[in-house]
C-alpha cells in the first residue's frame, strides 16, 4: 500500500456536515453520486464509474493547476506535491511517465485502480464504511454512506441549480461533465423537462477548453468500454 494512502484510525475518522460544508474532491463528489446514498449500491456499470473516477481525479489535478489538457493530450505544468494524498499519488504516475501523454491512455490506466483509491479517500474522511454483501457466486464490497444527507448533497445541489436554469461554478460544472458522460445526467435531471437537460448542454458547450478537452477523452472512452462488453 502507498504510504501516503494507510488508513486513518477510526477515533479518526469522522463524517463531515452535509450540506455547504461539502469536501472540495471532485472524485469523492463523482463517487457518491454514482452510488446510491442509502445502500452504497452502483447507479450504472462498474467500467463507467470507474472511467469517471479516473477523469474526476485528473480533474482535481487541474483544477489545482497541476496539469492541462490538450488536443488528446495531458500536460504537466506543476510538479510542486498536492497536499491531498491520492492527488500526490496520480501526479506522481504522470511525472514518471512522461513518454504517456494520451489522455484516452491514462484514463484507462486510473480507472482500473480509482474505485478502490477513492473509496479508501472517502474512508479515511469517514464518509463511507466498506460492507461485505454476499451476491451468488462472489462476495462484492459496497461502500455504504455514513451519512444519507451528506452522499445525496452532490446530486441534489447539481439538480436543483439545473433545474433553476442557475450557472455552475467550476467545480459543479466539472461534475456535471463527467456525470453527463457516465450518463448519470439521466439521474440528476430525471423527471426534469427537456430544457433543463438543453441548459447543461448549453452550459458544458461553454466550459473551459480544457475541461471540453477532458469530456470529449472521457466520452471517447467509455463509449468503447461499452462496445467492448457488447462484444
Amino acid at each position: 500500500m502507498h504510504p501516503h494512502l494507510e488508513p486513518t484510525p477510526a477515533r479518526h475518522r469522522q463524517a463531515r456536515g452535509s450540506g455547504p460544508d461539502r469536501p472540495a474532491l471532485l472524485a469523492d463528489e463523482f463517487f457518491l453520486i454514482a452510488h446510491d446514498d442509502q445502500t452504497g449500491r452502483p447507479r450504472l456499470h462498474q467500467s463507467a464509474i470507474s472511467h469517471g473516477l479516473a477523469a474526476a481525479l485528473l480533474g482535481e489535478l487541474a483544477a489545482a493547476g497541476r496539469i492541462s489538457f490538450d488536443r488528446g493530450h495531458i500536460y504537466v505544468l506543476d510538479h510542486r506535491t498536492p497536499a491531498d494524498p491520492l492527488q500526490h499519488l496520480i501526479l506522481d504516475r504522470l511525472v514518471g511517465e512522461p513518454q504517456h501523454t494520451a489522455t484516452r491512455t491514462w484514463l484507462s490506466y486510473l480507472a482500473a485502480t480509482a474505485h478502490e483509491e477513492v473509496a479508501r479517500r472517502l474512508w479515511q474522511a469517514g464518509k463511507v464504511e466498506p460492507q461485505q454483501q454476499r451476491k451468488v457466486l462472489r462476495t462484492v464490497t459496497v461502500h455504504v454512506p455514513t451519512d444519507m444527507n451528506v452522499a445525496a448533497w452532490s446530486w441534489a445541489r447539481l439538480s436543483t441549480k439545473l433545474r433553476q436554469y442557475e450557472e455552475l461554478d467550476a467545480f459543479d460544472l466539472a461534475l456535471a461533465g463527467i456525470a453527463a458522460s457516465c450518463r448519470l445526467d439521466q439521474f440528476i435531471l430525471d423527471g426534469a423537462p427537456y430544457a433543463v437537460g438543453a441548459h447543461l448542454r448549453r452550459l458544458l458547450a461553454a466550459a473551459p477548453q480544457p475541461m471540453r478537452e477532458l469530456l470529449a477523452d472521457l466520452d471517447t472512452a467509455i463509449g468503447h468500454t461499452v462496445l467492448s462488453h457488447r462484444t
